[in-house]
Formats: C-alpha cells, sequence, structure tokens
C-alpha cells in the first residue's frame, strides 16, 4: 500500500474510496498484512478520546536530571491541570504492562543512503526484544517524497523483517558511489511530516493500547503537503507518542525532531554511532514500560472541538527537579 503525496483533502479518512489523485501502482509482490493480536484487543471506535462523563488518559514518564526513570511517584504527589484549572484525579496507575502498537517510520531520501544499513538491523533488534506474542503489535513504513505502508501491523517478526529488509535509500543520480557521501542528501524529497500524520490518522488511529511512532530521520522536510503543526495535532488526536531519533549525513534538525517529542510525550535521541542507536531504542523499550497514566473527568463539559491544554504537575519540594514528559493537549469532541 502506497500512501502517496496526497494532500490535505485527500489524506483525511480512514478509507479513501475515489481519491481525486490517481495512487501508485501496488508493490509488484505482496506484503504481509494481518494484526495477529485478538480481536478483543481492538479498539471500537473512531475516536480514541471519550469525553462528557468519561475520562481522559494521559500517560506519562518521570525522570531525574540524568534520565534515571523515577518509580515510585504516588497519587498524591500528582496534580492535573486543563487550562489551567485543576482537575480531579479519577485514577493513576502505574503501568508496565500496557499493549503497545508502534509504526517505524523510516526516512529512505539520500540523507539516510550511509546509515540505512545501521538503523535497518538496530530495527530488527528492537522488534525482535520487545514485541510480545498476542499483545504488541508493529508496522514499518518507509518515507522520501512518497510515503509507503511496507508491512501493515502485525505480531510476525518474519514479515517485519521482511518488510525492513526491503527498505532502501530512494535511488538519485545526485548520490555518491563507493560508500562515499550523497553530494546532495536531499535528492528526490523528503516527505517527513506527511509519514507522522499518515502513520498516526490511518494506521494507528483506531488501535488499542499505546500508540507509538518511532520516527528515524534526520527531520529535514522539503515536499510534505501537511505541515508539522497539522501533523502533531493529528498525533494529539490519535494520542499516539512520538519518539524521534536523529540520523543521517550532513547534519540533522534536531529542533523539528525536539518538537515532535515534546508535543507528543515523547524523547528525541541523536545518535553518533551504531552503539548510540541501540541504546536509544533500548531507552525507548524502558520509556513505555515504565508509564504511569493518570485519568480524570474534565470539568469543561463543553463539547465544542476545542484544544485543551493538558499539564501533569507533581506536587512537593522533594519532587521539583523531576522532569514530568506527557502530551500537551487534547481536542475535544463535537456535538
Amino acid at each position: 500500500m502506497i500512501f502517496g503525496g496526497a494532500g490535505p483533502a485527500e489524506a483525511t479518512g480512514q478509507q479513501r474510496q475515489s481519491p481525486p489523485v490517481e495512487a501508485p501502482p501496488p508493490p509488484s509482490e505482496p506484503i504481509p498484512a494481518g494484526d495477529t493480536r485478538p480481536p478483543a484487543s481492538k479498539a471500537q471506535d473512531d475516536d480514541p478520546i471519550q469525553l462528557g462523563t468519561e475520562l481522559v488518559n494521559v500517560p506519562f514518564n518521570v525522570n531525574d536530571k540524568k534520565n534515571k526513570h523515577i518509580t515510585d511517584i504516588g497519587r498524591a504527589e500528582v496534580q492535573v491541570f486543563e487550562d489551567g484549572v485543576p482537575q480531579e484525579v479519577f485514577s493513576f496507575e502505574r503501568q508496565l504492562d500496557a499493549p503497545l502498537t508502534i509504526a517505524l517510520l523510516i526516512d529512505t531520501s539520500g540523507s539516510q543512503e550511509l546509515t540505512i544499513g545501521a538503523e535497518r538491523e538496530a530495527a530488527y533488534r528492537f522488534f525482535q526484544k520487545v514485541l510480545r506474542p498476542q499483545k504488541d503489535v508493529g508496522c514499518v513504513i518507509s518515507f522520501s517524497k512518497e510515503v509507503t505502508l511496507e508491512q501493515s501491523l502485525t505480531a510476525s517478526l518474519p514479515s517485519l523483517t521482511a518488510a525492513l529488509d526491503r527498505v532502501r535509500v530512494t535511488p538519485s543520480s545526485g548520490f555518491g558511489r563507493g560508500g562515499t557521501a550523497p553530494s546532495n542528501p536531499q535528492a528526490g524529497g523528503t516527505s517527513m511530516h506527511d509519514a507522522i500524520f499518515l502513520a498516526s490518522d490511518d494506521v494507528l488511529r483506531r488501535e488499542a493500547g499505546r500508540r507509538v511512532i518511532i520516527l528515524l530521520t534526520d527531520g529535514v522536510d522539503t515536499t510534505s503537503a501537511y505541515r508539522a503543526e497539522a501533523a502533531i495535532e493529528r498525533a494529539w488526536r490519535s494520542e499516539v507518542i512520538v519518539y524521534s531519533i536523529g540520523i543521517g549525513y550532513g547534519g540533522v534538525a534536531e529542533g523539528v525532531l525536539s518538537k515532535y517529542a515534546k508535543e507528543t510525550g515523547g524523547r528525541v535521541f541523536i545518535p553518533r554511532g551504531s552503539d548510540d542507536l541501540d541504546r536509544a531504542f533500548a531507552e525507548i523499550e524502558n520509556d513505555l514500560r515504565q508509564q504511569y497514566i493518570v485519568s480524570y473527568s474534565p470539568a469543561n463539559a463543553k463539547r465544542d472541538g476545542t484544544f485543551r491544554k493538558i499539564e501533569v504537575r507533581l506536587a512537593g519540594e522533594t519532587r521539583k527537579d523531576l522532569r514530568v514528559r506527557y502530551r500537551r493537549g487534547y481536542y475535544a469532541p463535537v456535538k
């Protein structure tokens, strides 16, 4: 399946029966597909956030200055604010075993020519270590100018491995040869914002469990139809956490990658070699297994579709130097 370079008008739905722009042809060989998780674990509603008399669920992590996870936070210490107004906490727990739904997004533009092999190997090791049978699922999405679903959500490691093996840098006459650096790292285009938007909306939005994007790229976008703000909004609406791994020849746009991570409750990593890349994946795994989740019923019960800013604080002087990471907000439903 190829998402393609459709503009905002064509890329907002889960299904596209008659897109005004002709879609590129499918791959010559069928891509293995299928979510092997039991049907009962699937979300049943189009929108994962249920409000009004329902609850807003906010996963968050707590780290010290050395990025060590803090695992002894108690309910009495957690304060939640919505648009600056204190909210009554309904429930609080530390989640160590939540189902994971992971979309791995890999940049295949020219900037990745020298690093794509190490990225594939590290991603395979990550899936092999993290995915639990009948509980967690993953998918592989590549992007250069176009965004391609290499493998739909599955718990099958062989299928994910085959998809990673298919991922190759987009050919371009501007690339170097014989292991030399590309003469034009951005040749062919990079649609990073589109990839995040489409992964959040088309792949992750209806899934159960913790929805995660792991983004492997240098952060430079040249051909997206969507802006970063639209992709972040879609991640908010789909309750997606974005982890950014900045990698690629010619430098990394760390500010852009940091923004995605900060706004959605994830983290950004800038590896300097293959060992750092493996450590980044290990840190992501640790994050996903060490999250708290707080739930509250909003004091503002209006169903007006507006953006609501969330803030999670820890009470007490002994906690003031700790860092709390969480998504920055959500959109209220409409009537």
